[in-house]
């Protein structure tokens, strides 16, 4: 058995070959491509095929996007991705399409200790539901939902829903996003873009001075980038104010996803900002301190485990193992109806 999967994102595209072996699913070749660098997704694939020819009997993507009747318009690409097209070319019946949250959950059956680190080690028998929130170029969450017996995948597009201020500070972010956007999401302040539009927040109503250097730096390179490094090495005060806010609303937010999963098994923390800023959310407490800041409720967020996924190929890992038929099984391990993810 040989399957194709991929995790779509508004930045990179990953493809990866998977091969069944002694019943476990082991992977055999991948590759990395600039999601912008192409006109679709059929191209990269063709290209992948080009290099790696072997004969595929199922496959799977998981697209950064809301997947309706096997297609998807991709939220932070200029692509349709039709899961019959993607059958067609690979010469098969069918072809998965799920939304990269959903692969990302099923990955989490392939984490060991070495590719999570943990925020809030919660209770030692916790059980139930649990979510996962993640922030790269857009804003995924979703939920696993415990029947009794297995986790069952839920996806979700909750990084679209309102965003929600806590505070002074925050309904004047609301304010200033409002002019320039209209509605305002989650999404907005939770990415790569997000952190853009937090520190020209805070640079346009004065809270900090943008030196020429970082000015030029912001133009040349990547602003979050820019923004994180200058923060993380000590060099702007504007930026590190920016980083804390950053962290601050994205706790408030994965408290929000586990209050609304009542994620009692626990809540994870993925996409591709979080490992990038590991030593600063575990280093301080600003990111449990909004995460369990839910008034009656604390008590409850303060049980949940909360670990950050360090490991990138998770949703690569998820989409096969949803290709593979295997997500209930894995997920569940049929033994243990009390089993504690990661």
């Amino acid at each position: 058995m040989m399957i194709l999967a991929g995790d779509i994102g508004g930045t990179n595209t990953r493809l990866a070959l998977f091969e069944l072996k002694a019943g476990a699913i082991v992977s055999i070749a991948k590759a990395t491509f600039a999601s912008h660098n192409y006109p679709n997704l059929e191209e990269i694939v063709g290209k992948f095929r080009a290099t790696y020819p072997q004969h595929i009997t199922q496959a799977c993507f998981g697209v950064a996007g809301p997947v309706k009747h096997g297609r998807c318009d991709a939220t932070n690409l200029p692509w349709v991705v039709d899961a019959q097209v993607l059958a067609n070319l690979l010469d098969l019946k069918t072809v998965g399409l799920i939304n990269d949250l959903e692969a990302n959950v099923l990955g989490i059956s392939v984490l060991n200790t070495t590719n999570l680190v943990t925020l809030n080690p919660g209770e030692a028998d916790a059980e139930g539901n649990a979510a996962l929130i993640a922030a790269g170029t857009g804003l995924g969450e979703a939920g696993l939902y415990w029947d009794g017996r297995h986790y069952q995948p839920i996806a979700s597009e909750g990084g679209h829903a309102d965003f929600a201020p806590s505070n002074e500070l925050e309904i004047e972010l609301l304010r200033y996003l409002m002019a320039r956007f209209g509605r305002v999401s989650w999404e907005r302040v939770l990415s790569g873009p997000g952190l853009y539009n937090i520190y020209q927040f805070l640079r346009d109503t004065g809270r900090g001075n943008e030196p020429n250097w970082l000015a030029t730096e912001i133009q040349e390179l990547d602003p979050p980038s820019a923004i994180s490094q200058a923060a993380l090495s000590g060099q702007s005060s504007l930026c590190d104010l920016t980083l804390e806010l950053f962290i601050a609303l994205y706790g408030a937010e994965a408290g929000n996803l586990a209050l609304t999963m009542k994620a009692t098994g626990g809540l994870f923390i993925g996409g591709g900002i979080a490992p990038k800023l590991i030593e600063r959310i575990d280093s301080t407490t600003t990111f449990m301190d909004a995460f369990t800041a839910k008034g009656r409720m604390r008590s409850l967020l303060a049980a949940m485990p909360v670990k950050v996924i360090m490991f990138d190929k998770t949703a690569l890992w998820g989409a096969a193992v949803w290709a593979n038929n295997l997500s209930p099984s894995v997920l569940g391990r049929e033994s243990s109806p009390h089993r504690r993810l990661g």
